[in-house]
């Protein structure tokens, strides 16, 4: 068959977030269909351009709600170029019979390397002091913290969780570990693990159950001068409650590349406090990390057309519409 491919990234996060080499590698699969509108395709923009496609390959910003299975006839499989899959009514497809992918952590070393220099970031002032250089004055010397031999308490011990672990310990940092679904390690209890940390950094997976996972009471359990770093969801930050905690002076600073504004972005208003380093949703934004995820639609659009089950695959038991692609 002669597949049609949607590419639903924007122009501009087409580049960043797909790459070139992504896309030539649809192209060798089929015809693609490329978004031309600024924004990444959703609602009644992704269905209409979709219609006759058999698969969409998705930016993390274009929801698949029900109507998007219902309403595409034609459309064999789904595939998120991400991890996250929260606004994918996986159930819906299943029920249309359509395959649902997503891509695997290909941002593992790149979101590290950030957690690691926001530490120093914070430890050393340097955003602050370049701040003060770029408005013409010169900032007062501060005495700074080194990591090594400092306290780094890491909740949620997934692929992210474990390399930070492995690199802080490789610089001389003191490590504790919270995750109650693993238990090849040893756990330090949450009071315990805040109360002795430098810098907290909390590399959870986004949940109703992790839901304000940092909120008033753990933020005060937090021991006075630590730093507070996110790289993972805004979900899992009560940010009135870490407002709180700067304004109070209980911890130091916060460094954050995700937040409660669309898109996980850090919330504006947090983010201009001259006590919080932001950055926008960058961690993963690697060409390395990029192409690891990117790559790996190309190689499941593949295996998909072959009517073969693709590593990534979330419901290949209810995978129904294989029989179109015979067609």
């Amino acid at each position: 068959m002669n597949a049609r491919i949607l590419l639903t990234h924007s122009p501009e996060t087409l580049s960043s977030y797909y790459g070139e080499r992504a896309v030539a590698g649809l192209k060798a699969l089929g015809d693609v269909v490329l978004n031309t509108n600024e924004r990444p395709l959703q609602g009644e923009a992704l269905v209409g351009a979709a219609g006759d496609c058999d698969l969409i390959v998705s930016y993390r910003q274009s929801a698949a709600p029900a109507a998007v299975f219902e309403r595409l006839p034609k459309l064999v499989a789904f595939l998120r170029c991400a991890i996250d899959i929260r606004n994918i009514d996986v159930a819906a497809a299943s029920r249309a019979g359509v395959l649902v992918t997503q891509a695997s952590a290909g941002f593992v070393a790149s979101a590290t390397e950030l957690v690691i220099g926001f530490m120093v970031d914070l430890s050393r002032r340097v955003t602050q002091h370049a701040s003060t250089y770029h408005s013409r004055k010169i900032p007062q010397a501060a005495m700074g913290r080194e990591l090594r031999g400092s306290t780094l308490g890491v909740i949620g011990y997934g692929a992210i969780g474990r390399e930070v672990v492995r690199v802080a310990r490789a610089l001389g940092m003191r490590v504790l570990i919270n995750d109650p679904y693993v238990t090849d390690i040893e756990q330090t209890p949450i009071d315990e693990l805040l109360a002795q940390s430098d810098y907290v950094v909390p590399l959870a997976v986004a949940s109703a159950e992790t839901e304000n996972l940092m909120a008033e009471k753990e933020f005060q359990q937090m021991k006075r001068g630590a730093f507070f770093i996110n790289v993972s969801r805004g979900n899992l930050v009560d940010e009135a409650a870490l407002t709180r905690a700067l304004d109070s002076g209980r911890i130091a600073g916060c460094a954050i590349d995700v937040g409660r504004a669309p898109d996980q972005m850090p919330t504006p208003a947090l983010a201009a406090r001259a006590d919080v380093i932001a950055t926008p949703h960058t961690a993963g934004l690697t060409l390395p990390a990029i192409e690891h995820q990117s790559m790996e639609t190309v190689a499941q659009a593949g295996e998909i057309l072959a009517g073969r089950v693709p590593k990534g695959a979330l419901n290949a038991e209810h995978w129904k519409r294989k029989e179109l692609l015979r067609t």
